[in-house]
């Protein structure tokens, strides 16, 4: 129509449909190059296409579904969101839901005022309104009982909390991320999740990938860790030898990143200040196997393979890098830049043609 201005459709949360579909559709070309911060590694694809994304709803209020397996880094990418985001300078408050019972639950999220049940001496101000202006994560959602999912609803829909015990409700303004390991969708089938309420939870979903898809990963990761507990326990930096990253790398890691972080724990401990962590030093877990299957290495990325190669003629040699160069036909200083890029050779060291006699 001549004249007529611009009609453009807002999303309930701030921004318009044109950018906030904008944002989604960046991210199938953006996930590029390897990403690395203090909360995380991020050098295989199957995570960076999260950072990329966490990075583009965290400019928008939008709710974010966090899914994947437990310990897979659901709260670390939601605190990421949150330090991306406009409301950085706000508190970042997590709650397990599934570790309180439901009336304990209630009054944590939305707090009470004095006399609503026994033992409520004085008003208590719930989670809901301690996170104003920052981020709220709702941890295993998917354990809140039916009762308290209604008033979870309520709450996300108009953007007020009433307190238990008080008849007035009032505003909250915070950012709500959820994160689960169940499946909510099988959940709604079966009638023990609100269907609506899933529908306001999963505006933004982000699936985590498991830490055995991101094989590229483990290392990086492990020697994190292995410095961060060095650092804890006041022990002289320590690397890990051939046969440690071996396991690491063909272990399947069912506990994901939470499980290499206490197993790396484990091995500086146990080395007791030894310049490298020894495969006797890992869990026993992680001594079950030999070596990956043959699915395993059908599924395996050509750096990888080139990696469990290389580090597999090393133990044989007896860890002699220069005869490991021999066998593997290559310079020792190519030999010597890879061990250092896989963690076997700390990154201060200087290769052997370095070295003044």
């Amino acid at each position: 129509m001549p004249g007529a201005g611009k009609l453009e459709a807002t999303f309930p949360y701030g921004m318009p449909c044109s950018r906030f579909w904008n944002i989604l559709e960046g991210v199938k070309t953006t996930a590029r190059g390897p990403v690395e911060s203090e909360e995380f590694v991020a050098r295989s694809a199957a995570i960076r296409r999260v950072v990329v994304l966490a990075d583009r709803v965290a400019q928008t209020d939008a709710p974010v579904l966090l899914t994947g397996e437990s310990g897979s880094g659901k709260e670390k990418i939601a605190r990421h969101i949150h330090f991306r985001s406009n409301r950085s300078r706000g508190p970042f408050i997590p709650v397990n839901c599934g570790a309180l019972p439901e009336n304990l639950l209630e009054s944590e999220l939305f707090g009470h005022v004095k006399g609503a049940f026994t033992g409520a001496d004085r008003d208590h101000k719930g989670l809901f309104e301690a996170a104003a202006g920052g981020t709220l994560l709702l941890d295993e959602v998917g354990e809140i009982p039916p009762a308290v999912q209604v008033k979870l609803l309520r709450v996300l829909q108009d953007r007020q909390v009433r307190p238990v015990g008080s008849a007035e409700s009032r505003p909250v303004n915070v950012r709500v991320i959820a994160a689960t390991n169940r499946d909510l969708e099988a959940m709604v089938s079966h009638r023990v999740f609100r269907k609506d309420l899933y529908y306001r939870l999963n505006v933004i979903r982000i699936e985590m990938p498991p830490l055995r898809a991101r094989r590229e990963d483990i290392l990086p990761l492990a020697q994190g860790f292995v410095r961060r507990a060095c650092s804890t326990y006041h022990c002289g930096p320590c690397s890990l030898s051939a046969q440690a990253l071996d396991r690491l790398l063909t272990y399947q890691w069912p506990g994901n990143v939470r499980e290499l972080e206490h197993a790396m724990e484990r091995a500086v401990v146990l080395a007791e200040g030894k310049p490298k962590i020894e495969e006797i030093d890992l869990p026993p877990e992680l001594l079950g196997r030999g070596g990956p299957t043959e699915a395993d290495e059908a599924l395996l990325p050509l750096a990888e393979v080139e990696r469990l190669h290389i580090l597999s003629v090393l133990q044989r040699c007896g860890e002699n890098r220069r005869e490991t160069a021999r066998v593997l036909g290559i310079a020792t200083n190519t030999l010597w830049r890879k061990l250092r890029e896989y963690g076997v050779i700390n990154q201060g060291d200087e290769p052997p043609a370095a070295r003044k006699p």
